[in-house]
Order: C-alpha cells, then structure tokens, then sequence
C-alpha cells in the first residue's frame, strides 16, 4: 500500500508514536471485521429469506480488500514485540 509522503517507517517511531499507530491500525482493522462480519450475516439474511441474489456474494468481493488492513495491524503487532512493548 502507498504511504503518505510524511510517513514514517514503524522502525523509524518512537515508541509513543509506535504505540499510537498501532492503536489506529487496530481500530482500522476492527472496523473491518466488524464490517465483513455484517455483511456475512446480511447475506446470509438474505439467501436465507429470497434465496440466491447478489447479496450472497458481496461480502466474498470485499474479503481481499480486508486483506490491506489485516497485513497493517500485523506489522504494527510484530514491531511492537520485536521491541518488548506491551500491545
């Protein structure tokens, strides 16, 4: 993913910012989730309810773009471990 041109490695942050970007990324990536996981259910809805449409597929087009979030949360995990910090 591009990075905005004022944006920092994570080794390049000091552990007050690592520790405040991380919070982002997981907020980020918990949005997500709790995004996917509605659409899981409002599909499910409603296959369940008028059978096979559109609707049933949707969340399976947007599960790679969750893949961007998923991969930044990680990182800022991993660099956090890598330097002993609490997460």
């Amino acid at each position: 993913m591009l990075q905005p041109m004022d944006a920092k490695p994570l080794h390049e942050l000091t552990d007050d910012e690592l520790a405040q970007e991380a919070k982002k990324r997981y907020n980020s990536y918990l949005t997500v989730c709790v995004l996917i996981g509605m659409m899981f259910g409002i599909a499910l809805y409603a296959t369940v309810k008028n059978g096979f449409g559109i609707l049933t597929f949707l969340p399976i087009v947007f599960l790679p773009m969750s893949k961007g979030s998923t991969k930044k949360h990680k990182e800022a995990k991993e660099e956090m471990a890598s330097r002993a910090m609490k997460h």
